[in-house]
Formats: structure tokens, sequence, C-alpha cells
């Protein structure tokens, strides 16, 4: 039987590019409706500022079936300034890309995939049917892999960088709680400052010739409520009194219940995803508004 090897690769350090990017403050934000229902309007005034990705603006579903949660009552916003830990989301949340659809196209399966993706995301399959369903689309090769982070390095969300330095500027703990791949996150862990051991995610395994051949069953975010009981084992480890987790999808509105997260906020600000966005604490499109709503 072939030794399987759960491989470590080294992040990828040269991100020094900057692109120009226009960032639009929360007060820009606006519903319009037209024929085709409720829709996110952005108003015209801008600042410019240098970051390491591309603009973003919030793509997804074309209306939001409760747009009060996007101004955060009393009680939220009091609760997240005294958080002492927040866990974050990775895919369309610290990055503009859904990390398995991009190694997926990069290995000529990318629509096929991006497909389950939207399913799992949106919470009409569990998270493991879905995870096994499209790795066996594709089977990425380790050499695969490597080449992929070589020759895409991650897109960071406009705003993530600033706000995890505030976050860590104020002696709050940050976590990344992923679905999916560590060799993926690694390179975006690197880039935020965040300690390796402060990484729950997803293992893809290899044979003894980088052969694909699964993934480590065992993490807890390898399944559906996965990534709440990510939050709980953090939570009952380091003993936190309030703790908030960011995310996008399903499986980050999971996490937020007794014992795990406090606090679910919902950032759509690269998907919207409105049956996950309507049962939010609180509904973001820029982290921005998390950065000035901090104090």
């Amino acid at each position: 039987m072939e030794a399987l090897v759960r491989c470590r690769i080294s992040p990828v350090c040269n991100y020094s590019r900057k692109f120009e990017s226009r960032f639009l403050p929360p007060s820009s934000l606006y519903l319009r409706k037209n024929n085709c229902g409720t829709r996110i309007g952005l108003l015209k005034q801008s600042i410019l500022f240098n970051t390491m990705v591309a603009s973003a603006q919030p793509v997804g579903s074309s209306k939001v079936g409760h747009p009060e949660n996007m101004l955060p009552s009393k009680e939220i916003l009091e609760l997240w300034r005294s958080v002492d830990a927040v866990c974050f989301d990775v895919d369309s949340t610290v990055c503009l890309d859904e990390g398995i659809d991009e190694l997926a196209e990069f290995c000529g399966a990318g629509k096929a995939v991006a497909e389950w993706t939207a399913r799992a995301m949106g919470g009409s399959v569990p998270f493991e049917d879905a995870l096994a369903s499209r790795l066996s689309l594709f089977s990425p090769s380790l050499s695969q892999v490597q080449n992929f982070l070589e020759q895409r390095p991650p897109r960071l969300s406009p705003g993530i960088k600033e706000l995890v330095e505030k976050l860590k500027a104020r002696h709050t703990d940050v976590y990344l709680i992923s679905g999916g791949f560590r060799q993926m996150i690694y390179p975006v862990a690197s880039i935020l400052g965040i300690p390796e051991e402060n990484i729950f995610a997803n293992q893809l395994l290899f044979g003894s010739s980088g052969e694909f051949v699964g993934f480590d069953r065992n993490e807890p975010t390898s399944r559906s409520g996965g990534k709440a009981t990510a939050v709980e084992q953090i939570r009952k480890a380091h003993k936190y009194k309030a703790l908030a987790m960011i995310g996008d999808g399903a499986t980050d509105l999971e996490a937020r219940r007794p014992g795990a997260a406090d606090l679910f906020i919902c950032y759509a600000g690269v998907q919207l995803r409105e049956s996950v966005a309507t049962k939010a604490d609180w509904l973001v499109f820029y982290f921005q508004d998390l950065i000035n709503l901090l104090g």
C-alpha cells in the first residue's frame, strides 16, 4: 500500500504587485428597484487606494430579503467591539476567489466544479458530498497544486489586510476557518501575518509519486457543521468570552450557535447568498465598515 503524503507547500511570497482600485465607502451603498427586483447600487463618490488586489464589487443574488440587517443594532455593534477572537472564512471572504474553483479551472474542470461549489455554499447539499464530488472531477496532482500556487498568487479582498491589522492591534486573535485546503491557505496566512496554528482547513493527500489520493476526512472542516466544530474547539481551548464568525456561506452561518460564535457577520462583497444574508446578525459589503465601527 502506497504511503500517503501530507504535503506542506511553502508559501509563495512574491506579492509585491500593486493595482489601483476604487474603494466605495459604506455611505455610497443604496437599494434601487427595477423590473428585475431590488439591486445593490453604488453612488459615484469614491477614493483611490493601493492594495494587492483588483477592485471587487458585490455580486451574486440581485436582491436582499431583509436589508435592515445592513445597519447593526446597538447590541450587535457593542458585541463586535467586545469580541476577543474573530474567525474568517477564506474563499469569497478573505480572498476574492473560491480556491477549489480556481484550482479546478487551472486543471481544466472549472465549470463543473463551480456548479458544485454554488450548491455547497447555498446549503443545498452536504458539504462533504460536494467536496468529494468536486475533487473527483479533476483529481489534482501535487505538481499541479505547486504550479497553481506559483502562477496564481491569492487575490485578497479589499480592506481585509487593514481589518486584520486593526484587530491584532486591539489584541483580538484572528483565525482562518475554511472548507478549502491548507496548501492553498498557507500563502494567504503568510500575507496577513496569521500563524499556521490559527488555520483550520482541509488537507489534500497525495501518494508517493505525487498523485492525488483524496483528502483528510478527519479534519472537522471536511464535513457539514465542521466550521462550527472548529469554532467550538477554538473557544474551548482559549476560553474566549466573545467570538465572531465572518463569511459568506451556509457553512459559516452554521458556526453561529451556542458554544461557538456569538456573532455571525455575512460578508457579501464577493458573493451575496440571500439564504445566508437574511439570517446574519449583520450584513456587510465592505470590510471598511467593520474597521470604521471598531472605534
